[in-house]
């Protein structure tokens, strides 16, 4: 006897015209679409970023975890250990940088393939693949999609897991996009607990409260799968931080104070790219460089407006949603920025976006068609253009403070300084990680010694306390060996046994 198929479409669930199914409109080449996205994006980041670029400060705190060459930095409480476990393949073994460089350019093409993969018969083909490439031509996306950084796996992750969600509900029998939703919520959760709560709002919403879009089994794989990839940073916060509600209070306090706090200025004036913009201070970008950032809302409104008409609102207002509230941490509760922390956000409005740009060079009305075509290809062309000469200049400017470090490092070597080692100072930790030494610092975020700590390590080991040429170094070293190492920076080096050896 054969079994029938029950099949549940978003007309039931939304009370909207079902969407395309996931068969419609889909074949082997539109894989290969995806496929082409995907591997031009992976070409972008070894062609433009470039696998020589050093690793930054927030990189090196991750890779230390489980890299051999340097000590494990500090891990302050807002951080969490899946980029860490991500990296460790291979910088479990290799201490090579443009090695991990180009393992994780292949990695996030793989992701961002798998997650416009999950949207299959939700919109068509050539949505998708517009979509795709819409937020891999993003300056922000190429940049950080090499780096071992957690930002862009949230990103994947939540555009991966909304897809699912809404395939799941167009289907209920289909046990796939279930365990894709449980697998895209523990990939969010592993990265950034907090960051995977806040894009599954929306998501819990309709599966608690509206009843045509209750699932039990959905609930279950999203519930499970941010528990399960929280589960680690829940256990260390009562390892290490006297409990949950502590660590949640010192990663407030670590950012400045969770609160009311408007910061749509400060991402603007991060878009020129600056990685961190704390404080941010300065003028605002050229009108040119922060165009997109005011179209992405108008084009998701109009991508919002064309599925209302359609009556297949679903597939456009859940990741709109879902975009929303990512995105207000970041906007209103926090008061600094960085360009990285929106990319969940970008990722979500990608495709609603994408569907709206489709939408108004094919809507009826061959008058206006060609001019309608000509602005929107003269419009991608220029956003192109922006964003890669922003692009070429956060490169620069990022490869050449690396590579301050390194010199850096490299002097420290020259004067003795030496694994094992520590070095303490300002700006300390991602040198200390160049230099194979421990880091220590006294105050700040990542205070995790005092003076006597410091005192007693200089009796077994070299230590160097890092200054600019202006700065004063602490009481204690101020009996210490000053050494100029490259430029402005001067390092106050503890009388080891070892160096009053000559080592």
């Amino acid at each position: 006897m054969t079994r029938p198929v029950h099949t549940v479409t978003l007309d039931r669930v939304g009370g909207q015209e079902p969407p395309l199914g996931p068969a419609a409109g889909w074949s082997r080449r539109g894989q290969w679409w995806l496929a082409a996205v995907a591997g031009a994006f992976v070409l972008a980041q070894l062609v433009a970023v470039g696998p020589g670029m050093g690793l930054g400060w927030d990189e090196s705190v991750y890779v230390s975890q489980v890299s051999s060459h340097a000590p494990a930095s500090f891990f302050s409480a807002p951080r969490a250990r899946g980029i860490s476990l991500l990296v460790a393949p291979v910088a479990g073994w290799s201490s090579s940088t443009p090695l991990l460089r180009v393992y994780l350019a292949l990695l996030a093409g793989l992701g961002l393939f798998l997650a416009l993969r999950a949207w299959r018969g939700l919109f068509p083909v050539r949505v998708l693949a517009l979509g795709g490439a819409l937020f891999a031509s993003l300056w922000v996306t190429v940049f950080y999609g090499p780096q071992a950084m957690p930002n862009y796996w949230v990103a994947v992750g939540a555009l991966a897991g909304v897809g699912c969600f809404l395939q799941a509900q167009t289907d209920r029998t289909r046990r796939g996009p279930v365990w894709g939703l449980a697998a895209s919520a523990l990939l969010m959760a592993w990265m950034r607990p907090t960051d995977a709560v806040w894009v599954s709002l929306p998501l819990l919403f309709a599966l608690v409260v509206l009843r045509r879009w209750r699932h039990g089994r959905l609930l279950i794989a999203l519930a499970g799968g941010l528990v399960a990839g929280a589960a680690e940073w829940v256990i260390e916060a009562y390892a290490r931080f006297g409990g949950l509600g502590r660590r949640l209070s010192e990663g407030s306090d670590i950012q400045g104070g969770l609160g009311w706090h408007v910061a749509i200025g400060d991402q603007l004036r991060s878009l020129g790219g600056r990685s961190l913009c704390r404080p941010c201070t300065g003028a605002m970008p050229n009108p040119a460089v922060t165009a997109w950032w005011f179209t992405l809302p108008v084009l998701a409104a109009i991508g919002l407006a064309v599925a209302v008409r359609r009556r297949r609102t679903p597939p456009t207002a859940l990741p709109l949603a879902c975009a929303v509230t990512a995105a207000i941490p970041y906007l209103f509760l926090i008061g600094y920025a960085a360009p990285r922390f929106l990319l969940p956000t970008y990722a979500l409005l990608a495709i609603p976006v994408a569907d709206a740009l489709v939408r108004l060079v094919t809507a009826p009305g061959r008058a206006w068609r060609p001019v309608t075509v000509t602005l929107v290809a003269m419009g991608l062309a220029g956003h192109l253009a922006v964003q890669y000469a922003v692009l070429a200049h956060t490169v620069q400017r990022t490869t050449a403070a690396h590579e301050g470090w390194e010199r850096t490092a490299a002097a420290l070597r020259r004067v003795g300084v030496r694994p094992p080692c520590l070095l303490t100072g300002p700006s300390t930790l991602p040198i200390a990680f160049y230099a194979g030494c421990s880091s220590a610092s006294t105050g700040g975020p990542n205070a995790n010694a005092d003076a006597a700590t410091i005192t007693q390590a200089a009796q077994r080991m070299p230590v160097a306390v890092l200054t600019t040429g202006a700065a004063r170094p602490p009481s204690y070293a101020r009996g210490w060996r000053l050494v100029r190492l490259d430029g402005a920076v001067y390092a106050y080096i503890a009388p080891t046994a070892r160096q009053d050896r000559g080592a």
